[in-house]
C-alpha cells in the first residue's frame, strides 16, 4: 500500500502536487498545510513567487525589499506570513520544530523594521490555498497530493522556488526520488 493512501493530513505537513497536475495554480506546487479540520482546510503554496514586493503592498515600509509569494487562488487581497526560528508572537501556531505561522502583522513589521527581525527568516504571502469540508480528502484519495510529514524549513527558506518541488521529492527517498525527475510534459522527451 502507498504510504498515501488512506492518510489524514495535518497542520505542518506539505502537500506536493502530482507531477502531471494541470491545475495551473498549483503545477509543481508544494503547500504548506495550516490548518485541516471537520470545516476544510487552509494551506500557503510555498514556491510560487508573485511579482510584488511587501513595500508595494503596505505603505511606509520603503526599506524592507521582501519578496511576496502567491499562498493560493483565494482571497489573494489578504496577507499572511510563516517564519522560522523562536516563536515571535503569543499568537502564532507551531507547524514545525521552528516553523510558525501568523501573529501581529503591525509588531512583525514594527521589528522587521527595526532589523529585529531578518528578512530571510520570514515569508509573506499574497492570498491562499482552501478546500471545503471533505475536499482535500478526496483530492489525496484521487493521488492529487503526495503528502510530506517532515517539514525541512531549511529548505523552505533557502531553494529557489523552482527548486523546492524536486528537492522536497528527493528528500522524501524511495518511490519520490524518481518523481522528482518527471519531465513537466513527458511528450516532450
Amino acid at each position: 500500500m502507498n504510504e498515501n493512501e488512506n492518510k489524514s493530513v495535518a497542520a505542518g505537513n506539505l502537500l506536493i502536487s502530482e507531477p502531471f497536475l494541470q491545475d495551473e495554480n498549483f503545477v509543481r506546487s508544494v503547500v504548506l498545510l495550516c490548518e485541516n479540520n471537520e470545516n476544510g482546510s487552509f494551506g500557503l503554496v510555498l514556491n510560487k513567487l508573485s511579482i510584488l514586493k511587501l513595500k508595494e503592498l503596505i505603505d511606509d515600509i520603503s526599506s524592507l525589499d521582501c519578496d511576496v509569494y502567491v499562498g493560493g487562488p483565494v482571497e489573494q487581497n489578504t496577507l499572511h506570513f510563516i517564519y522560522r526560528g523562536s516563536r515571535l508572537f503569543e499568537e502564532s501556531i507551531q507547524l514545525g520544530e521552528d516553523l510558525w505561522w501568523g501573529g501581529d502583522f503591525d509588531e512583525l513589521l514594527e521589528r522587521l523594521k527595526l532589523g529585529k527581525i531578518q528578512e530571510n527568516s520570514i515569508r509573506f504571502f499574497i492570498g491562499y490555498s482552501g478546500w471545503g469540508a471533505g475536499q482535500l480528502d478526496d483530492e489525496l484519495q484521487d493521488k492529487t497530493w503526495i503528502v510530506c510529514e517532515k517539514i525541512d524549513s531549511e529548505s523552505i527558506f533557502t531553494a529557489s522556488p523552482e527548486e523546492l518541488w524536486r528537492i522536497i521529492l528527493k528528500n522524501m527517498g524511495g518511490e519520490y526520488q524518481q518523481l522528482a525527475n518527471y519531465p513537466i510534459d513527458p511528450r516532450l522527451n
